[in-house]
């Protein structure tokens, strides 16, 4: 871990770190390697005027056994900790000095797999969630616009073995998307670690 690479995102009203290079190389593609091949990966479909469509990527939920987690219409149900996301969930939870007890991770297979614009300020993950997300495998470009609007403010390459810290009112007063992009690009992981704390 290179904890002098953090260095903070100088937004108004938000909270946000970047760690380039948080592991190093040969441990990040070990992660990326064993990732890749045992998660069991589901594409969900959402229901958006009055149709079903699959997200445009893989994911999987992992967590405590109380930790479901419900986000655009679907529920999601824990797997249990793998020996290897127990110990990341470590590493990351000394990082940061808090407890999380739960992952999403997200698979984008390349460059037309995406994440929309959004907030991750659902009622079960309190007033000022902190979520972190660890990135393996291809770099992908994270946009940041103000809520309420249009315009793209701030955008950072997302790099592996890299770690965002998102804390305080960032979700609060910023969305966040990963765009798709023609450019070439390698099959990516994002791991979010956040707190499912008690249901409403």
């Amino acid at each position: 871990m290179d904890l002098f690479d953090t260095a903070p995102i100088a937004l108004p009203h938000a909270d946000l770190r970047y760690t380039p290079h948080w592991v190093d190389a040969r441990t990040a593609d070990h992660w990326l390697a064993e990732l890749l091949a045992r998660t069991p990966w589901e594409q969900p479909q959402v229901f958006i005027h009055g149709q079903h469509f699959p997200v445009p990527r893989l994911l999987a939920w992992y967590g405590d056994d109380d930790a479901s987690y419900r986000y655009s219409g679907m529920t999601h149900q824990p797997l249990p900790w793998t020996p290897l996301l127990a110990e990341i969930r470590e590493w990351v939870q000394v990082e940061v000095g808090e407890r999380f007890n739960g992952l999403l991770i997200n698979h984008y297979r390349d460059g037309q797999d995406s994440m929309g614009w959004h907030s991750d300020a659902e009622a079960v993950l309190g007033a000022n969630p902190t979520v972190v997300s660890l990135n393996l495998g291809g770099t992908r470009r994270f946009d940041l616009r103000r809520v309420g609007s249009t315009r793209i403010e701030h955008s950072l390459e997302l790099e592996h073995g890299s770690l965002l810290v998102m804390a305080g009112q960032t979700q609060h007063y910023w969305q966040h998307q990963v765009a798709k992009t023609r450019k070439p690009c390698a099959p990516r992981l994002n791991l979010t670690f956040r707190l499912i704390r008690s249901q409403p």
